[in-house]
Order: C-alpha cells, then structure tokens, then sequence
C-alpha cells in the first residue's frame, strides 16, 4: 500500500462480538477512525473514475461504510458469519474492491483503475474477474432472494445484505422477503435509505411508500435508527444478530452525508465531480491523493470513421426523447393527457425520457424502479385502440420483462418501448449491465400483434424511426447506446438518412454495393462496419454494407440480393447466441442462399471501460476487417 496516497496501512483490524451491543471507548474511536479513513478513500478512487470519464458511483459505498466497517469487525471477531459483504446494489462496487485491499486479495494501487478498461474493476462486482470479489451482484435488487438460497445452505451461519431502498423497490425483493420469513432464514438486511435515486428522491415519486412498513407488512422484524449515529447503528446490528429469523435494520441518512455540494442530493448517486472531490480531499488534508487525482487523464477514443461525419456525434437516447416531444406536439394537451402516458423507472435522464417529462409533464408519470410493474401500466394504458403507452429503461432489464411483453401481446396493448445502452459501446459498468439479448423482446408467434424491433443507426434515422412508427399500433422497441454515434454518409458525402429520407419499416438499407460479398450491421455497429468497408475497397476488396433497422422483420427483396453474392457478415454488438447472426443464416438457407456465412458479435465477458468494449469482442473495424479477409480467403 505504499504508493497509494492515502495511507490504507492505518486501517485498524478491530475484533466486535455481537453478545456485547455497546461499544468501549477504544472500539467506537478505532471504527470513527476506519470509517473515515475508508470514506476518503472511497472519494478518491471512485473520483479518478470521474477523472478517466468512466463514472464510478461515489455515494452508496460512502454511505455504507460505518455498517460495512462493524460488519468487518464482526467477521473478525466469529467464525458464525457467512463472511462475506452480499449487497444487492451492485453499483456499490467500490466497498468490495475497498474490502478486498483491506483483505489483502489485491494491492491498494490497484484501486486508482477505478473502472478503466482492462483493469478488471468493472463498475459491478463479478465473481471471478476482479481478486477478492466473492459474488456477482447483477443489477438492482437480485442479491437478497440469491442470499436468501445461500442462508438455506448455511442454516447455522449469519448472513448480511447490505440494501438500499432503491434496491427495495424492485418485485423481487418483495418474493424473497415472503420466502425468508417463511423459512425462517438467517438473513439480516442492512438497508440505507437516503431517499435518493437516479431521477429523485422515493419520498416524492413514491408517495405513501415506506420501506419499513412494507418489510414489516411482509413479517419482517424491522429496526429503525440513524445511520450515522455509530453508537444506535452498532445496538441495532447486534440485535438483529440475537434475534432469530430475517431481521431488516433500516439506516436513515442524507445522502454522502458530510460532503459538501452532494450531500442529500441525487447527484451524489453517481460518481463525485473531481472538482468537489478535491475540495472534499483538500479539506481533508489528503495532498498526495489531491496531486495524484489532478494528474489523472481521460483516455480518448482518438479514430475517425470512413462513411461518417466525424463532427457531428449525437446521443441517441436523448434523440428518442426529442423525436417523441415532436410527434407528441401534433396532439392538443387534451389528447395527449387522453392518449399518451409515459412512465418512467428512475432513468428518464438516461434514457431521454427527461425530453418528454419537461415539455409534456401532464402526459409523464415519475415512477420507481419497477420495470415489471411500469411495463404492464404502460401496456394496459395502450390496451384500448388510439392509446399508447410509452416505457423506457436499460436495455439489460428487458431479459425482466418476457412474461410481461408477452401478456402486453395477449391483449393486443399499444406501447412504444425505448432501451438505452443496448449493446456494449461505452459501458464500464461491465456484462451485467451489456444490453445483448433485445431480441427476446420478439417472443410471441407468427401469428401474435404486431411487434417491431428498431435499432437506428445515427441521430438522423432515430428521429425518422420514431416519425413512422410512433402513431402505429403494436409493441414496437426502439433501440439505442449510452455512446453517441456519427452522422452515416452516403458515397457522395451526404447525410445518408437527412433530407427526404423516410423510414419503412420492415427494409433494409443498401449504404454501400459490393461485388465481393455484403456486410449485415445496425445500430452503433454499422459506422464501424462502414469504415471497415470503406478500408476495404481502398484495398481492393468490393465489399458492400446492408443496414438492417428492423432487426426481425424479413426482407424478401435484400436476401436475395445478398444471399446471392459470394460472402455475408452479420457484425452486432448483440449476444452471439442469440442475435440477429444466430438466425440469419437460418433465413437464408430456407430460401435456397448458399452464400460463405459468418457472425461476429459479443461473445465473452467485457473488459471495463468505454469504447474499448468493441475490439475486446473483434467487432471494431479492424475485426471486422480480419473476418472478411478470412472469409474470403
């Protein structure tokens, strides 16, 4: 730990018994000391994080330490513990990488990689991948009901979860509170509850939901107290100990409490702006962490793309949201309060969402992280004919969603479905959070209510894709990326899908012809791809580029163009297993196309980081210029 600037070397290794529920003087001075000392860690490397433009997620793990340093202590202090620090807010990963240092399973260096690619400190703990990391936390809310199966297993051990009231909101969690008091369990829940989210505060958005009273309504044994009070939080965590059974010790706090400009605010949710992190660590007297943070620089994607405009990038996932505030502003207020209905889950900023919430607020309805619940409100508010629903959310969360989509399908709903961060471009929050199986989504049978999968490719086609389809009946999806995209160029260097480009839906889209064969691509994959292809010709290889926005819908015409060429190449940045590759060339062999086939896709687990997700998969421009010269060899 010797060149880490702060000095993790003081942390003092304090033993705790649980039979004693109040400290001595020297045990509440030790844990003061070690929960400041791990709080201003914790500012400092998830700051670098802030620093290398990877996010990092500051305040969860900040609030959380003075239950995690007792929790620490107690495993030190017994061996009738499951050691280990479960916790179903995944994106508090910086207490187990903190925790691992302390245990000695990495070096306190280590920590100043904070979520950059290849460091393996991806912005959720997976087990396997970073030294000391004993469990996978997925998302939001999948730990307690996965802790509870693991209490079953240890019938003689204790077992912790540390929760928030975030995490408490989703359906799950509700199950796996039923099913510990039922068995009995061992279980004991740790719960901050700072009344923050992404989007807001649970107080507000979710009047009349309290997260004690709805553990205490499912036979939950519910202790309440100040989280920063050290003395109440350690008699409180000792009698959940002592008591038998799924014990819930509900800790109040603002958020980040003692940080000033984040304390109680939503945006202490996310990672520490370097400018108060140094101000916080400054005050602190923390001079070499200051230098050091100062000294971090953001790596940057440097290339430029062949076939795009290279000066204009956009986010698409905010384009959906201004694409909606245009085809909603043909309606009068009084149709859109009687047609439209938007419900959010906690994402509208990241998901464009926010676009609509502000110029229509009497068609948007603020709502929890439920995506279950808001899907199915979505979908039986477009149930009647001339209704839609408009939902939106991660694209990782719609594998949450196939009972629901399914039941919107049997009723014939009308919903206008958005996923953000699709794919793998610029997710340093790392494989569980990859959107990859989005053609789940197109589950019902081929007789079912329409269903439409979009994914376009620039800002352009987004707004023309939400033009055609926003007034359609049917569940229709649209996809898009955390990343930006560029402006797609035809071959005389004009905007490909600008001036009186209009979308159909259901076709595909010739941007290049080719002799040599054809490359399949959409979404954030085909300006990538068309630099490929642009490469290529310059080397002599006549390869042509197909966009496919209507991700299943089958063009007739397109696959017998390209299935009788010599090669195709379906490149996506979806699962291998089951994207658009794992079925195109099923379509082709049906119709007789016998053309040399390959797919290249996300195939093995991510590698932190922002665009270096896609040549860690081979599907960046240079993989996908190595698998057609292989192809064609």
């Amino acid at each position: 730990m010797s060149t880490f600037p702060i000095d993790l070397g003081a942390y003092q290794r304090i033993s705790l018994d649980a039979s004693v529920p109040t400290l001595t003087a020297e045990q509440k001075a030790a844990l003061q000391a070690n929960i400041q000392l791990c709080r201003d860690a914790i500012v400092f490397f998830t700051s670098t994080g802030a620093a290398r433009g990877v996010g990092g997620h500051t305040g969860g793990p900040f609030d959380t330490v003075p239950e995690v340093m007792i929790m620490d202590a107690l495993f030190r202090g017994s061996d009738k513990y499951v050691p280990t620090f479960f916790d179903e807010a995944g994106h508090r990963v910086a207490t187990q990488y903190l925790m691992s240092v302390l245990n000695g399973d990495m070096p306190a260096e280590k920590l100043t990689q904070y979520r950059a690619a290849h460091s393996h400190l991806p912005g959720h703990p997976e087990l396997g991948f970073t030294p000391g990391v004993k469990f996978s936390s997925g998302r939001l809310g999948h730990m307690w009901p996965y802790v509870n199966g693991v209490a079953i297993a240890n019938p003689e051990k204790v077992l912790f979860c540390l929760g928030s009231d975030g995490s408490q909101q989703e359906g799950d969690d509700a199950e796996a509170a039923r099913l510990a008091v039922a068995q009995g369990l061992n279980v004991k829940l740790i719960i901050d509850d700072n009344d923050v989210t992404i989007a807001g505060h649970p107080s507000s958005y979710l009047k009349g939901c309290s997260t004690a009273k709805t553990l205490a309504g499912q036979g939950v044994t519910v202790l309440e107290g100040d989280g920063e009070d050290l003395d109440s939080l350690y008699a409180n965590i000792c009698t959940a100990i002592n008591t038998p059974g799924p014990v819930a010790v509900i800790n109040h706090r603002k958020m980040c409490p003692g940080i000033v400009g984040l304390e109680g605010s939503t945006h202490g949710h996310d990672v520490i702006s370097v400018k108060v992190a140094l101000e916080y660590l400054e005050n602190r007297g923390h001079t070499a962490a200051v230098e050091f943070l100062k000294g971090v620089v953001a790596p940057k994607m440097t290339d430029t793309f062949l076939g795009s405009d290279n000066a204009k990038w956009d986010a698409n996932r905010n384009v959906f949201g201004d694409a909606v505030v245009a085809a909603m502003s043909t309606l009068t207020e009084a149709e859109r309060i009687e047609k439209v209905r938007v419900i959010d889950s906690d994402l509208e900023g990241s998901c464009g969402l926010h676009k609509i919430h502000a110029a229509y607020p009497e068609s948007f309805i603020s709502s929890g992280i439920m995506e279950r619940g808001n899907f199915s409100a979505a979908a039986g508010f477009g149930m009647e004919a001339g209704k839609q629903g408009i939902f939106g959310t991660f694209a990782a969360f719609l594998e949450m969603l196939m009972s629901e989509i399914t039941m919107a399908r049997l009723n014939n709903s009308n919903v206008l479905s958005h996923f953000s961060h699709s794919g793998i471009d610029d997710m340093a929050d790392n494989t569980c959070h990859f959107g990859l199986n989005n053609f789940f989504a197109d589950n019902g049978l081929d007789d079912a209510y329409a269903t439409g999968l979009y994914f376009p490719a620039d800002p352009n086609q987004m707004r023309a894709v939400v033009k055609t389809i926003f007034f359609q009946p049917g569940l229709r999806f649209v996809f898009s990326t955390r990343s930006k995209t560029p402006i797609i160029l035809n071959d005389k260097g004009e905007e490909y899908f600008g001036g009186d480009y209009t979308f159909v839906p259901g076709k595909d889209e010739v941007i290049r012809e080719g002799t040599a064969g054809y490359v399949i691509a959409f979404g954030e994959t085909l300006y990538r791809a068309l630099d490929a292809v642009e490469r290529l010709k310059a080397e002599g290889i006549d390869v042509g580029l197909i966009n496919k926005p209507t991700l299943t819908a089958i063009d007739e015409d397109m696959l017998q163009k390209v299935g009788s060429s010599p090669m195709v190449l379906v490149v996506e940045s979806f699962n291998r297993k089951t994207g658009l590759g794992s079925r195109y060339g099923s379509w082709l062999l049906e119709r007789g196309l016998t053309p040399k086939f390959g797919f290249i896709a996300t195939h093995k687990e991510g590698c932190g980081g922002l665009w270096e997700q896609f040549p860690h998969q081979g599907i960046d421009p240079n993989g996908i210029m190595a698998k057609v010269k292989a192809m064609l060899a």
